[in-house]
């Protein structure tokens, strides 16, 4: 047995095969064991035909599949938004959401659990309050961006989507992997 120093200057054993398992557990968690399937965010995607302006403009909202991850897309105030079908709190279905403004943000407001997320940016709001001084107007602050939002063009009356690039993962990603996918099926 090895001993080691801990930070209390107190000498306690030291299992090698302790640390090694350590440090395995990280290599593996780091290291893409399956390098043909890519995180999404990380592909290079193609924009995706999914339907007409007239279309979306009569219903406000429709969904698509864009290579394989379901979108959501918005028409709102004459601009268009899109975003993970499913909301980054439980899954939440926010196609059947309502739309409301907070602060002058649109949101999407699931239907589930009534989280509110911007359709600009993906970010989650929250109403903050002081314990301190109850009688204070709460108001709307961000808890960062937790939705992931995709890019939607017009070109000659169709509505393209191209999905996120961003290099960082959302909260929304779990509901649009195969993860999440398998434990759909299976239940």
């Amino acid at each position: 047995m090895i001993y080691a120093q801990a930070y209390s200057l107190k000498i306690v054993p030291f299992d090698p095969l302790f640390l090694g398992f350590w440090i395995i557990c990280y290599i593996m968690t780091s290291m893409d064991l399956d390098s043909s399937e890519q995180d999404p965010e990380m592909k290079e995607y193609s924009s995706v035909c999914v339907g007409r302006e007239d279309d979306i403009k009569k219903s406000e909202r429709m969904t698509a599949v864009v290579h394989d991850r379901e979108v959501v897309i918005f028409y709102h105030k004459g601009e268009y938004h899109a975003m993970d079908i499913r909301c980054y709190h439980s899954g939440g279905p926010l196609h059947l959401g309502e739309i409301e403004d907070f602060d002058g943000r649109p949101c999407i407001v699931c239907p589930w659990h009534k989280y509110k997320i911007t359709l600009a940016t993906g970010e989650g709001l929250y109403q903050s309050i002081n314990p301190k001084d109850p009688s204070a107007k709460p108001k709307w602050c961000s808890k960062g961006v937790k939705q992931r939002i995709h890019t939607v063009t017009v070109d000659n009356g169709n509505i393209y989507v191209t999905l996120s690039k961003a290099s960082f993962k959302h909260d929304s990603d779990f509901y649009a992997t195969g993860d999440f996918k398998v434990i759909k099926s299976s239940s």
